[in-house]
């Protein structure tokens, strides 16, 4: 929950699609009208509060960097509306201005930094795009990699010199740059060793709690989200499934796909018998999106119903919602 349980949101998203082009190649492109766009977001509503870890699980193609991308302001909406401190982003000036408050951590750290660029210039570098003089912004920038726990010899060395972890906390520094109100965490411990994927996410909650930073945490690893986020999305298709508290979700997950979800993740304990809750098969391809409910083809409780008719989404409890004919409290 957001620092002395205060529930104002920050980020909130209503409805909201998201419309990619499609690559038409030379054919598409002498045929009249307009190029063919690929629904990548279908109704996506969520609301993420000031100082909150807000978790969002799901396979790969379910849509989480695209939804991440348009919270960051670098997509702009097909449909539906997002407000940031209760402001529409609705052209492209506020979309910028969101920017300078929103950051994001990179799944391969190493992979988004400049290779030619010692670690002080890569950090101080967004406050002097900014306006930040050169000589402020290595003093800063020296500030930040020492509040994340990095000493003052790393300031001068390259990218490839660097640890996964000392490379994690680099990205770390660099996206608190410019005292981001909100910071998108991709795959935050992916590649690392489980202690320093402990000390990475600890150092999340030490920021989050200092600092007031909102984080949204997108990960495969559901025992990341279960560690750090304190309300969770669970995307299928482009659509959210289900959402709620944490807690409330791993304890008694209520749609299929996520019981699968949690059902598949390994337990130390040999004497526990999972339940066969295997999620059956690939997810579709958004071209061929099925009818009536998008996870009934890989569903072992479908029906009839569920080929035909799409749910919606629907409150069960206060913050808890899902999206199933069958789910219930």
């Amino acid at each position: 929950m957001p620092p002395g349980g205060a529930v104002t949101a920050l980020i909130e998203t209503h409805d909201l699609g998201i419309d990619l082009a499609l690559p038409g190649g030379l054919i598409s492109a002498l045929l009249p009208g307009p190029a063919p766009k690929l629904n990548i977001l279908r109704g996506v509503s969520l609301s993420i509060a000031a100082g909150e870890s807000f978790g969002l699980v799901g396979e790969s193609g379910s849509g989480k960097t695209t939804l991440a991308r348009a919270l960051l302001g670098l997509i702009a909406p097909s449909a539906g509306r997002l407000e940031f401190r209760g402001q529409p982003l609705d052209s492209a000036a506020a979309r910028a201005r969101l920017r300078r408050d929103a950051a994001m951590m990179f799944q391969d750290p190493i992979g988004s930094l400049s290779p030619r660029m010692r670690i002080r210039d890569l950090v101080a570098e967004p406050m002097q795009i900014h306006g930040m003089t050169r000589s402020a912004a290595r003093a800063r920038a020296a500030a930040l990699l020492d509040r994340v726990g990095l000493p003052a010899a790393i300031a001068a060395r390259y990218p490839h010199e660097l640890s996964g972890g000392q490379a994690r906390r680099v990205c770390t520094a660099r996206a608190l740059a410019l005292s981001p109100a909100l910071v998108v965490a991709d795959e935050p411990t992916a590649g690392l060793d489980v202690s320093i994927q402990g000390e990475i996410l600890n150092l999340m909650a030490d920021l989050r709690e200092a600092e007031a930073i909102s984080f949204l945490v997108i990960s495969h690893n559901l025992a990341v989200i279960r560690h750090t986020a304190s309300r969770i999305a669970v995307l299928y298709l482009g659509t959210l499934v289900e959402t709620g508290p944490t807690a409330e979700i791993f304890t008694r997950p209520l749609h299929p796909y996520t019981a699968s979800l949690i059902a598949s993740e390994p337990d130390p304990d040999p004497r526990r018998r999972r339940a066969d809750l295997a999620i059956r098969g690939e997810i579709p391809g958004l071209l061929r999106r099925p009818k009536g409910c998008a996870f009934h083809t890989r569903c072992p409780l479908a029906e009839a119903r569920c080929r035909s008719e799409a749910p919606a989404l629907r409150p069960i409890s206060p913050g808890r919602s899902v999206r199933c004919h069958f789910a219930g409290p």
